[in-house]
């Protein structure tokens, strides 16, 4: 075990230093994944997004045949850009237990899990497969994900059971919410800010428009579902980021912000996004129109994710109980890849190492009792799967 820690760390050391922001091209560490995988004697498949930019990879280990479980995590980060780090985030740093990296814990941490496993995993006498799929853009809305299912299902064997390994402290995940990504775009009628009712300015009817977007997330807060074990039992919403004008002494012609929804499973997202559309309609885009005709509203779903409910995990919830011992199982209330596996009849649970709590955050980090964590499981599935 502590050969293939350390062997485990230095993977990850690798993993961190590539900067696979969400967005950006990523042959770079999916290039060093697949080589990996190739010096073990292990072919893969790649599927890309529309533009050939960004690829998921897809490897089986053992025999070719239906069943056994795949192992799923994403590639790419979030950007460090206004972030206050310690050190440089895409250089693995380790101290006092902890190794210290953007991604280190959501998720490439799994990831080195995962290819560190892999010598183990070709050594058994598997009697069903390891499957292993790296996905991009997990964290601005699973976009790799329906070509990542597309690949799959062209494979002549099917997989039983599928684990998304994002940090939930070694617990048993088995439902989490959805989330509807969103961007809206604002134009407005430039003036001289001298007199500006002669124009339109786009970053106050998005102040506007982001305030209904705050009022309705009050009144999701105000009625919370009694008992839920969703926390928080509501359904969210998240304004991220905005940006808009040119100069202080013009009206403001454009104006974006990228904002989210995270419906309780169950409840009816489009609903409330179509709530929020009927307002920048019937009551913004009159105003702005009868000022200047080119004044417009978009509100565009870039994403929608869905959420994962345990409806279909019930076969792999079993398998995880079964390799640790552990009898309950949870929710959580951030997304994940799982619910498109899920809604593609996968049965599926996330379970990995690591706390979410230390995601997206500077100074991110995962502890090397919690890689070690993770190896021991992998090494339970794969002797398993060679029962």
């Amino acid at each position: 075990m502590n050969q293939q820690l350390s062997q485990t760390i230095e993977i990850l050391e690798s993993l961190v230093g590539f900067p696979s922001v969400s967005g950006l091209p990523n042959g770079d560490i999916v290039g060093y994944c697949r080589d990996y995988l190739s010096n073990h004697g292990i072919e893969s498949s790649l599927s890309y997004d529309e533009a050939g930019e960004r690829a998921n990879l897809y490897a089986t280990i053992g025999p070719e045949i239906d069943g056994g479980v795949v192992l799923n995590g994403h590639t790419d980060v979030v950007p460090v850009e206004g972030q206050d780090w310690s050190n440089d985030p895409f250089a693995l740093v380790r101290q006092d237990g902890r190794l210290y990296g953007r991604g280190s814990v959501d998720m490439k941490g799994f990831l080195a899990c995962v290819l560190g496993s892999v010598p183990l995993f070709k050594s058994l006498n598997l009697k069903r497969p390891v499957h292993i799929a790296f996905s991009f853009d997990e964290e601005t809305g699973g976009f790799g994900m329906p070509f990542l299912l597309e690949d799959m299902g062209h494979k002549a064997y099917r997989p039983s059971v599928v684990i998304v390994g994002e940090p939930t402290e070694m617990k048993i995940i088995s439902g989490h919410k959805g989330g509807y990504e969103m961007r809206t775009e604002v134009t407005g009628f430039e003036v001289h800010s001298c007199n500006p009712t002669r124009g339109v300015n786009a970053i106050s009817y998005a102040m506007r428009l982001m305030s209904r977007i705050d009022e309705m997330g009050r009144a999701f807060a105000a009625n919370p579902y009694i008992g839920s074990p969703y926390d928080p039992p509501y359904a969210t919403f998240n304004i991220g980021t905005i940006t808009g004008g040119a100069v202080r002494n013009a009206t403001a012609g454009w104006c974006g912000f990228d904002w989210e929804l995270r419906p309780m499973p169950g409840e009816d997202g489009a609903a409330a996004i179509a709530e929020i559309e009927a307002f920048a309609r019937d009551e913004l885009l009159p105003e702005m129109k009868a000022v200047s005709d080119q004044a417009d509203i978009k509100v565009i779903t870039e994403a929608p994710v869905p959420p994962l409910d345990n409806a279909n995990a019930a076969e792999a919830v079993a398998f995880v109980c079964e390799v640790t011992g552990l009898n309950s199982e949870g929710v959580v209330s951030f997304g994940t890849d799982a619910g498109y596996f899920s809604d593609a009849d996968y049965s599926t649970v996330v379970f990995g190492p690591g706390s979410i709590d230390r995601a997206h955050q500077p100074d991110e980090y995962i502890e090397i009792a919690e890689l070690a964590q993770g190896l021991e499981f992998l090494g339970k599935v794969g002797n398993r799967l060679a029962r």
